[in-house]
């Protein structure tokens, strides 16, 4: 029988993601989801990859697919150590880094585990691609004015090199020939300088940069520490505040762009005032990132679902098409963007990485 397939594995806290690839084609996609009185079993998130692996392997056989149609699996990268963007073959190290929690707990840890734990069954390769750990900082753009807390490179990776790439196919271009300002529009918001293909710099989108539908974005520092040690709040509400109920959720009650903008055209006009403040703040950063490029900025791009907004993404265009042409690709998909990495490799248009030849 032969391999044609890619099966791409992308976990989440209550929900595994999975599809089956024909080159670029997704033929089959499903959310898998998780009772919470079954993963509440598990000690530990890692924990769960033999259950959610099963559960996995249940659903191909039920969809009538057998294994040895698969030439790789691909999982959702995790928390790692700090590493370049690209594909990486899942080996023993990246898995023993992703059960300790490396850099802390998350779902998508399980993405590596299971994508190789599935794959052994074949002996073909499991790879990750482009994790929430990419860092590809320049050394500068570290420091922070205080020592203690260098500034970190944690940024919506999969998506905004995906679209890069995408940009730079529909320009004629290689993506190692351009400098790219993408900006991820979605719960959180990243904005990215790619110089020559590489992420040299972000706002940190849980902590830094615009506000976004439920998180804070920047703020007044002198302030925040007034607040955490006003006795009013727990260390639990604070961070609460911040991410969860910051953003647009503070001031109007809800994350949905839609509903927002439903108020805006009924006569609301604090929600067109902090709406409007949520794409000031998305454009200063474009223009920030772009001083990082000298100012030599082949196209701004805006993706993420925000990014279906027009209502946003015309004040965004307004305020930076000086600097270069806005280009839209509004929305994310993480599963066509697994498989691209794969299929990157696959065609020898992207060598793929090791991970313990790459970590810093």
């Amino acid at each position: 029988m032969a391999r044609e397939y890619v099966l791409a594995i992308n976990p989440g806290s209550t929900s595994t993601k999975v599809a089956i690839f024909k080159g670029n084609e997704n033929v089959l996609q499903k959310n898998l989801s998780h009772a919470t009185e079954e993963l509440d079993k598990f000690e530990k998130i890692t924990d769960q990859f033999e259950y959610r692996k099963n559960i996995i392997l249940d659903w191909l056989n039920s969809e009538g697919y057998d294994l040895s149609q698969f030439k790789a699996v691909v999982g959702r990268g995790g928390l790692l150590k700090p590493m370049p963007s690209g594909t990486y073959k899942v080996t023993d190290a990246m898995i023993q880094d992703l059960k300790i929690g490396i850099q802390g707990e998350h779902a998508s840890n399980l993405g590596g585990i299971i994508a190789k734990s599935i794959a052994d069954i074949e002996g073909i390769d499991a790879f990750i691609v482009d994790p929430v750990a990419v860092d590809e900082f320049d050394d500068i753009a570290r420091i922070s004015g205080m020592p203690e807390i260098p500034r970190r490179s944690l940024l919506h990776a999969l998506n905004v090199r995906a679209v890069a790439y995408n940009v730079a196919k529909e320009m004629d271009k290689n993506i190692n020939d351009l400098n790219l300002i993408v900006a991820h529009l979605g719960g959180g918001i990243s904005v990215v300088p790619l110089k020559k293909g590489k992420m040299i710099d972000t706002n940190n989108a849980n902590e830094m940069g615009p506000f976004s539908p439920e998180r804070v974005g920047g703020l007044p520092v002198g302030d925040v520490v007034k607040m955490c040690f006003s006795g009013k709040y727990t260390f639990a509400e604070i961070k609460k505040k911040m991410r969860g109920k910051g953003g647009l959720v503070a001031y109007l009650g809800t994350n949905d762009a839609r509903e927002v903008e439903k108020m805006i055209k009924e006569g609301n006009e604090k929600a067109k005032l902090i709406y409007e403040a949520m794409g000031y703040q998305i454009a200063k950063e474009i223009g920030a990132m772009a001083t990082v490029l000298c100012g030599d900025v082949d196209a701004i791009v805006l993706t993420g679902g925000i990014a279906h907004s027009k209502m946003l993404t015309d004040y965004v265009k307004e305020m930076v098409e000086f600097i270069a042409p806005v280009i839209l690709k509004p929305g994310e998909d993480e599963m066509w963007a697994l498989n691209q990495g794969v299929l990157r490799v696959f065609s020898g248009e992207e060598k793929v990485k090791i991970y313990e030849e790459e970590v810093k």
